[in-house]
């Protein structure tokens, strides 16, 4: 799986409140919750983010609460990976439970600048900066984790193997 798209530069601990204020938790609607996306941390961000852009987090990216709701808002708003030096272990789970690609990376995390060029291999765990002409090595991403990616999340790859059980 490859992405290319621009980077959205966040700093350490950015919480799952921040990724989706509590305030809009009364939906569970994509779209609505992709209109509020990171707009505590940076206000512009749900205006002005595109299909394809790169979410680079520093060190504990989703702590906070295990509310689904933010890889969710994430993944509705446009952003097709994100890459950070960590993950909140809940947030990790949650993230690939709804086929929101995830990367732990630190140099990539630390040096790439907001509106920088990226492109991701996930089979290869490549982060390419274009605009810098830096490569970084992440761990690639599992195979299994690739097929729940693949199919979307947990709910889809589940429903996915239990029709080929059954076919």
């Amino acid at each position: 799986m490859e992405f290319k798209g621009n980077a959205w530069v966040f700093g350490d601990d950015i919480n799952t409140d921040l990724i989706i204020p509590a305030r809009y938790l009364n939906t569970s609607d994509p779209g609505e919750l992709a209109r509020h996306c990171m707009e505590d941390a940076d206000p512009q961000f749900p205006d002005c983010v595109k299909a394809g852009d790169i979410i680079l987090g520093g060190k504990n990216f989703g702590c906070g609460s295990s509310r689904e709701h933010a890889p969710i808002a994430i993944k509705a708003a446009g952003v097709t990976v994100i890459i950070a030096r960590s993950f909140a272990r809940i947030f990790y789970r949650n993230a690939f439970n709804q086929g929101l690609p995830i990367l732990e990376c630190a140099p990539a995390a630390a040096e790439i600048q907001t509106g920088d060029e990226i492109q991701v291999n996930l089979d290869a765990g490549t982060i390419d900066n274009l605009t810098q002409d830096k490569t970084y090595q992440a761990q690639p991403t599992p195979p299994f984790m690739q097929e729940l990616l693949a199919a979307g999340g947990l709910v889809p790859y589940v429903k996915m193997q239990r029709q080929s059980a059954a076919g």
